[in-house]
Formats: structure tokens, C-alpha cells, sequence
């Protein structure tokens, strides 16, 4: 027999060999589901800020805590129920520094902690706009941004006005621009971006001077 003749038998052979198993293509194993409750949320965010959390596979009667790093379980900023929700949006407290966000459940009667996550809070900032001088009784654009919690406002108040007085306003969570009415009396006035956030209530991060002609 020709040598082409027995290279072409030997190649056929070869063919007919079936593939070791190791060379077969494997099934993919399906991934193990996961052995407890997961925390997604960022981990650096502005003080005063809202903050959207995602907690996956949470036990029945858990909560989301916000709490200072090594407090005991029964010592929290503020405590939010998640009930059957994915995801949770909570309020980050107002002062700049480390916390943990904590999922807990009570257990006779008392919390225990299931899972933390660090949290760091950088200073709260604010920047406001608005018109240098307004006639009494006109109306104007303003515009506020901030933390932008859900209980900041921009209000217009007199200059020497204690924190709590009332004015104009708007909130900026809801939108950070408005169209304000200014008031009947002259005089100076000025804009603030008041935060009210845990640990923070009614600071004021910005200040803008008006004059009402």
C-alpha cells in the first residue's frame, strides 16, 4: 500500500477515537445562591444627603440602621423598617465623619446586628443664585443646591432673622429652581440653603445677600 494511502487510513482512525471526557465541553454549574443578606449602597456620600440602599434577601422583620462604628446594636442615629421593599432610601446624617449602615432584626425583644457596611459622610456644601436687588413685592428666580435632603429648603428671610424664621422658600429635593415672591418691605435681606438633617437640623450651609427696593 502507498504511504498516502496508509496516512489516510491512520487519519480516519484518529477520527473515530471518541474524546477523552476532560476534553469534552462541561456543563456550566448554576452559582449558589447567596448564604445571607447583601447591603448594596455607596459608601462616600455628602452629610445631609439622601441615600439609596438595596438590601437582597433580608429577613422578615428587618431594619436598616444608621449608627456610629462600634455603638452597641441598641444605639442608632436613626432606624428605617425595609418591610417587603428591594430598596430603601434613608436620610444620611448631617455631620461629616464615619458611620455604618446596619441591618438588624430584634431577637427577644432586643436588635441584633446582621450585617454592616461602612459609611463615610463628607462635609455638607450648598450654593445658592438669585438676583442682587429686587423691587418689593416681585417676583424673581431662585436656585439651590445641596445636599438636597428631603427637608432642606432655600428660604428668603431679613438678614439679623433668627434660623427658624419663616419666608419664601422652596425645597430642593423636589426641584433645586423656583420662582419666589419677594416681600413688601424693603430692606436687606438674604437667601439661605437651610440643611435639616439627623445631627443637623436647621444649619444653614449658604447665605446670599438681596436688597427688596
Amino acid at each position: 500500500m502507498k504511504p498516502a494511502a496508509l496516512l489516510a487510513l491512520a487519519m480516519v482512525a484518529l477520527a473515530a477515537i471518541p474524546a477523552s471526557p476532560s476534553a469534552q465541553a462541561q456543563p456550566r454549574r448554576p452559582a449558589a445562591p447567596p448564604a445571607g443578606p447583601v447591603i448594596s449602597a455607596s459608601q462616600r456620600v455628602m452629610a445631609g444627603s439622601m441615600l439609596s440602599v438595596i438590601v437582597s434577601h433580608a429577613p422578615a422583620g428587618a431594619r436598616l440602621a444608621i449608627a456610629r462604628p462600634g455603638s452597641p446594636a441598641t444605639s442608632a442615629i436613626l432606624v428605617e423598617d425595609i418591610g417587603p421593599r428591594p430598596s430603601i432610601t434613608v436620610p444620611v446624617p448631617g455631620v461629616a465623619t464615619t458611620y455604618e449602615l446596619r441591618l438588624t432584626r430584634d431577637e427577644a425583644g432586643t436588635p441584633v446586628i446582621l450585617l454592616t457596611q461602612p459609611l463615610v459622610a463628607t462635609e455638607a456644601q450648598a450654593t445658592l443664585a438669585a438676583p442682587a436687588r429686587i423691587r418689593r413685592e416681585a417676583t424673581f428666580p431662585a436656585r439651590g443646591i445641596g445636599p438636597n435632603g428631603e427637608r432642606d429648603r432655600v428660604v428668603l428671610v431679613p438678614k439679623d432673622a433668627p434660623m427658624d424664621a419663616p419666608g419664601p422658600s422652596f425645597f430642593p429635593a423636589e426641584n433645586v429652581e423656583a420662582t419666589l415672591d419677594a416681600p413688601d418691605a424693603p430692606g436687606d435681606y438674604e437667601l439661605r440653603y437651610v440643611m435639616n438633617a439627623p445631627l443637623a437640623e436647621g444649619r444653614v450651609l449658604a447665605r446670599w445677600g438681596m436688597v427688596v427696593e
